[in-house]
């Protein structure tokens, strides 16, 4: 029981700013991979098409930064010896943009393959693929805030 008291609180505020950068991350990953082959198939048949299907090959990747962000913010506040409650609520602040950074990613990965589809087949309306891969950003953003906001009530 003394160890947990003793690193508990760090651990657990350990594993949710790991998950801000891991489960953002991935999804990040995965979702520009995705745009990537898209658009690489795109590409080989014209190659001047580049410079607008890498901005939509790019765009899902913020979410990953947006954990990134979340799990220094995190990071900063983890301290040998903080109790095992403090622990819990940085894990807690950590979860919307983990969990919806992983969602988002993979969702705005499908929109930005749809769009590099408009880009391809009619190349002066990739904007309004564009458009739907904003809408999803957008959750993103929130789930930023939200994990911000929730970093930022924290006093330890």
């Amino acid at each position: 029981m003394d160890l947990l008291n003793t690193i508990g609180g760090y651990a657990i505020g350990f594993i949710g700013a790991g998950l801000a950068a891991l489960l953002a991350g991935i999804g990040s990953a995965k979702a520009t991979g995705m745009v990537g082959q898209a658009a690489a198939g795109l590409i080989s048949e014209d190659p001047s098409k580049f410079g607008k299907a890498m901005i939509l090959q790019v765009i899902p990747g913020t979410q990953g930064l947006y954990g990134f962000v979340i799990w220094f913010l995190a990071f900063s506040k983890l301290t040998m010896g903080m109790s095992v409650g403090a622990g819990f609520e940085i894990l807690a602040a950590c979860l919307p943009i983990a969990i919806g950074g992983l969602l988002s990613a993979l969702a705005q990965g499908k929109v930005a393959v749809a769009s590099v589809n408009i880009l391809a087949k009619k190349p002066d309306d990739w904007s309004k693929g564009m458009i739907f891969c904003i809408t999803v950003e957008f959750y993103a953003i929130l789930n930023l805030l939200a994990s911000f906001m929730m970093l930022s009530r924290i006093t330890l």
